[in-house]
């Protein structure tokens, strides 16, 4: 089970439960699940029961069915009512098959529509509207999206200075109602610029695929447990990063929030980073079953950078 599974199974509990007489009241068609916060309990929370104004009680009945799900280690109830998960360990094979076969659409269950211009309050809601409408949702939002500070006058012509990715990176990568930081690091080609890390790991990626095929070999989901994998301790890390992003995408649409979509996006670069120096084989090595693999989650990974930097308004280069 992946993250977004876990949202629909909460909404199919909840289904249940008000079917049963069990719990009364609408029954909600999405559920946020989100990643605990360090120091809570488990692995992803959801406040479902507070938001049907149900508590404590509420969350009990649905814990009590959620456990039984297939996928769902252990279900806890904490404070006035969240419920926090443990989800089973991941099926890379099946996590990776899963994205490539969505490709840049992973994740989304729309076509993305719209294009980037204009000064930041329009990059901000041409943003929104493209998560939102990834998810199957009006583009706008409620309220017609959040109150957007603009650049500061100070900051000048941004696009000029810092290029349009970089000055549109730095326009969603902070919450709508604040005003965006432009420094010189978004000129540097570097570990501090952010916007570099995300599309350099995307060119990694398509890198990676380009000198497996001079080395004779092409990528091959496999499960991450087989032998020949295990000695790739950045893999689990990137399969988790890959397993959220839906969520990350979920929950960016909910809150009308393209800087969560941004953070991610960091996330499962830093993630891919990390992990490609184990993707090919090393001097004399032959390929394996376990570099077909481990190509196969690095290709994965490249295809959630472009459809992220996508839905961001930005271009996922193939060389950088």
């Amino acid at each position: 089970m992946i993250p977004a599974d876990l949202s629909r199974a909460v909404v199919h509990a909840v289904r249940r439960a008000v079917e049963a007489g069990e719990l009364d009241g609408p029954v909600p068609a999405r559920v946020v699940v989100e990643r605990t916060r360090p120091g809570g309990v488990g692995e992803y929370a959801s406040p479902v029961a507070l938001r049907m104004g149900k508590g404590a009680e509420a969350a009990r009945v649905l814990a009590g069915a959620l456990v039984l799900e297939p996928g769902i280690e252990t279900v806890d109830v904490t404070g006035p009512g969240f419920l926090n998960f443990t989800l089973a360990p991941l099926s890379g094979a099946e996590l990776v098959r899963d994205v490539r076969a969505r490709g840049e659409r992973y994740g989304c269950v729309r076509p993305r529509s719209g294009a980037v211009g204009g000064d930041r309050e329009q990059v901000v809601r041409s943003a929104v509207a493209r998560i939102r409408e990834g998810q199957g949702l009006d583009g706008a939002g409620a309220g017609g999206g959040p109150r957007v500070a603009p650049v500061a006058r100070r900051d000048g012509d941004v696009r000029a200075r810092y290029g349009a990715a970089a000055a549109v990176w730095a326009m969603l990568a902070v919450p709508a109602k604040e005003t965006p930081s432009f420094t010189d690091a978004l000129l540097v080609q570097g570990e501090e610029n952010e916007v570099f890390r995300v599309r350099y790991a995307h060119a990694r990626a398509r890198a990676l695929t380009r000198n497996a095929r001079d080395l004779g070999f092409h990528a091959e989901p496999g499960d991450i447990a087989e032998p020949g994998l295990a000695d790739a301790p950045c893999a689990p890390a990137l399969l988790r990063a890959l397993a959220d992003h839906p969520l990350a995408l979920e929950a960016a649409a909910h809150h009308g929030a393209p800087e969560r979509l941004a953070r991610h996006l960091v996330a499962v670069a830093d993630a891919l980073l990390d992990f490609q120096h184990q993707v090919l084989p090393l001097g004399d090595e032959k390929p394996s079953a376990a570099h077909r693999a481990r190509l196969a989650l690095a290709e994965a990974a490249g295809a959630v950078l472009a459809g992220g930097l996508a839905l961001l308004g930005m271009d996922a280069p193939a060389f950088l």
